[in-house]
């Protein structure tokens, strides 16, 4: 009868601890994937932060100047002739 007990209890803790096993590996899997998303999120907010950084240093520039102030002042370069279609 003790043997019986003994074989039970260790029945049922094998499967207590396969099923523990197989929680254990769907959360690795789980943890796998969510890792793999932030390493895609990180390297495209790298880019972001590369990109953001050349257009700080092209908003120095002359050529950003000379760009706003034609397109939204309407200025342009004293040696420049503006030609304006006749209605």
């Amino acid at each position: 009868m003790a043997l019986l007990g003994i074989t039970l209890v260790v029945a049922c803790l094998a499967v207590v601890i396969n099923a523990k096993g197989a929680s254990l590996r769907r959360m690795d899997l789980e943890y796998k994937v969510r890792q793999e998303n932030l390493q895609a999120q990180l390297e495209a907010e790298s880019k972001r932060a590369e990109e953001l950084e050349d257009y700080k240093v092209y908003v120095k520039t002359k050529e950003y100047a000379e760009e706003v102030a034609k397109e939204k002042l309407g200025l342009v370069n004293p040696d420049e002739i503006l030609l304006k279609p006749s209605e």
